[in-house]
């Protein structure tokens, strides 16, 4: 399936700890407009269920675990975050939903530009045709 990544980033350790650092353009391939999270969600909830027209995201399970199922319409995948180096990059025109959240999820997400409800695909048959007029 195309439209995703998972992305390592690097860790920085010494005798204080690990650090982290992403920057735009660099680790995350896009310039930020928006960071919100997540957490507190109990194991069996479902976040997101949705497309975007054009919004670009890199999620990142700072703490706990969880799973993001994505979806183009044909094939789906489930990525595991468990790490917090580890990043998940979800295009556009990417059915996506999360869950399975351990009792200390805390979920980050980046993305490329500010909340837009009409950038939402929220119907799933909306979506399929989206993804059928892309591969025309």
């Amino acid at each position: 399936m195309k439209g995703y990544k998972v992305i390592n980033f690097d860790i920085h350790p010494d005798e204080r700890g690990k650090l982290t650092a992403v920057s735009e353009m660099q680790e995350i391939p896009f310039e930020i407009k928006r960071i919100y999270y997540t957490w507190d969600m109990p194991k069996e909830a479902i976040r997101g269920g949705h497309a975007h027209k054009n919004l670009e995201e890199v999620m990142v399970c700072l703490h706990g675990s969880c799973d993001f199922v994505l979806d183009d319409g044909k094939e789906k995948v489930t990525v595991t975050l468990d790490k917090p180096n580890k990043g998940l990059y979800v295009s556009a025109h990417l059915w996506r939903h999360f869950t399975n959240f351990s009792s200390d999820c805390v979920v980050i997400l980046i993305a490329s530009d500010y909340f837009h409800p009409e950038d939402h695909v929220k119907d799933y048959n909306e979506f399929l045709q989206i993804r059928a007029t892309d591969a025309e």
